[in-house]
């Protein structure tokens, strides 16, 4: 980041002891929030809404099909039970497809480097985490865009290391200063790796490319042994290029990554209106078909293999063409598809919590906010593109990263909901208070328990009154949030990758960034 400067002391002063000690982290077992709290409160589908489209995607994989798998899925799935239509289209009869539910593994667990960041895919467990494949850098502070580099990935995970509301981390950014797609994706996986110890997705651009992969992880790891114990990447392979045909190249890279013990997430991107249908429930219909194929296509060369069904449809302004991630009907589809893969129990994913705007401005709260709430309240495992997207995909910011991780804690607080239990109803509380005390609940007893064990405190955000607020010049969050980005770089070192390993690394492979 240009506007950034190499070394800055840490800020000081200017906040309240009260505040400083309400900003220090609290134990795990007190949070009010953390990864995997449990959605599924919100249905948009109801019963036979379900059904309806159920039966609409048996109908598309039995009679449809999917075109253009390599001849190694087509000769694995014929295995399976898929058959070869007269139009050589693969066909997926309903046995067939249920038994590759059957064999999906359920309750997985991606790893991080550290158990700490181990995420539990049970079902309508909820994390949040970062995605995209943005070809610029939002320089909010200066309002403009800049190509983005593998500098800036390594930047965005050591931000994401320190956000607690972002559980995992998948490349946001393309290294647009490495020519050569090999170097890209060897870049792009250490950089990710070296900036954060959370789980990584990454995406690879051909099948060759898996055994330096894997070479690179088993350094990493400390042996292919150590490796295949606690895989903490996994693959975001769009295996299908919508409508219903299988992505081919795409395809070679995921039996490759499933033989190398990489976890898979199945993504399926159509956009509605272009290469899915303008009607919602028909994008969800044939998303959940594509992946559902996809799942016969894993459990056919490996049963129970770790993998992600990534209903990943997004949305068109039918106006123009162009793709409206922040919409409210985007966050109706992500949510939908949940509740579809949570009716077949598979662990899930799909992109919420983008925005159109092209800044961290208040189109890009409400377009956020609102999407990547419904996601999480329909119980979807793994919330892809959640933090720090801009421009529809197009550009990411690492301010943005820091406002939406405030903007998560308050989606995993709506998620978490309401306990209702003898305490919490606090009749005990309200006797004392209106028959004992001053008529108040300030400094109560159950007030002081509850205040760090039931609230979210934002990061960031502004809560002060007027007065303090003019009293401190006025400040913007789009400024808090720009001097927290410098300090978290200058001061946050990641050394969980050691110097003789990284030095071994760069000898054997060409990376592009400093650490």
């Amino acid at each position: 980041m240009d506007d950034i400067p190499m070394k800055r002391n840490r800020r000081s002063g200017g906040r309240s002891a009260r505040k400083l000690k309400r900003a220090a982290p609290l134990p795990d077992n007190i949070k009010p929030i953390g990864p995997g709290m449990i959605g599924g409160t919100y249905k948009p589908l109801s019963q036979s809404d379900i059904s309806a489209i159920e039966h609409t995607i048996f109908q598309l994989l039995n009679e449809v099909g999917l075109s253009q798998a390599p001849d190694t899925g087509i000769a694995s799935m014929l295995n399976y039970g898929a058959f070869l239509g007269d139009d050589q289209r693969l066909k997926f009869p309903e046995n067939v497809v249920r038994k590759a539910i059957g064999d999906t593994h359920k309750n997985i667990t991606l790893f991080g480097q550290i158990e700490k960041f181990d995420m539990h895919l049970k079902k309508n467990h909820v994390h949040y985490g970062t995605a995209g494949a943005a070809v610029n850098v939002v320089d909010s502070h200066n309002k403009n865009y800049r190509p983005s580099e593998a500098q800036d990935i390594y930047n965005a995970a050591c931000l994401a290391e320190k956000m607690d509301n972002i559980h995992f981390f998948q490349r946001p950014m393309v290294a647009t200063d490495i020519e050569d797609p090999k170097e890209m994706d060897l870049n792009t996986l250490y950089a990710c790796i070296s900036g954060t110890q959370k789980h990584i997705g990454v995406s690879f651009t051909e099948a060759e490319f898996i055994k330096p992969v894997s070479e690179m992880l088993h350094i990493i790891s400390g042996g292919e042994d150590k490796w295949r114990e606690r895989p903490f990447i996994s693959n975001s392979n769009a295996f299908v290029v919508p409508p219903m045909r299988f992505a081919t190249e795409s395809c070679l890279v995921m039996e490759e990554c499933i033989k190398a013990g990489i976890p898979v997430l199945l993504l399926s991107a159509g956009q509605a209106g272009a290469t899915a249908p303008a009607s919602i429930a028909g994008t969800i219909a044939q998303a959940t078909a594509e992946v559902l194929a996809g799942l016969v296509y894993v459990n056919s060369i490996k049963p129970g293999h770790p993998c992600i069904a990534g209903t990943w449809p997004f949305v068109s302004d039918l106006r123009t063409g162009a793709m409206s991630g922040g919409s409210g009907e985007q966050g109706l589809l992500s949510a939908a598809c949940a509740q579809m893969l949570c009716h077949f129990d598979l662990p899930s994913g799909a992109a919420a919590g983008m925005c159109d705007s092209k800044l961290p401005d208040s189109q890009s709260g409400y377009e956020k906010g609102s999407t990547a709430v419904m996601a999480g309240l329909a119980g979807l495992n793994l919330v892809y593109e959640s933090a720090g997207m801009h421009a529809s995909l197009l550009g990411f910011s690492l301010e943005s990263m820091i406002i939406d991780n405030d903007m998560l804690g308050q989606c995993l607080r709506c998620v978490r909901g309401i306990e209702v239990n003898d305490d919490t109803l606090s009749f005990e509380a309200i006797k004392d208070v209106c028959l004992n005390g001053p008529g108040h609940y300030l400094g109560h007893d159950r007030t002081l328990a509850v205040m760090e064990s039931e609230y979210v405190y934002p990061i960031i955000s502004d809560r002060s009154t007027p007065k303090e607020w003019n009293e401190n010049n006025k400040p913007e969050i789009i400024n808090s949030a720009h001097d927290e980005v410098k300090d978290i770089l200058e001061n946050h070192k990641p050394t969980h990758i050691s110097s003789e390993t990284d030095k071994l690394i760069r000898e054997k492979f060409k990376i592009y960034f400093t650490k």
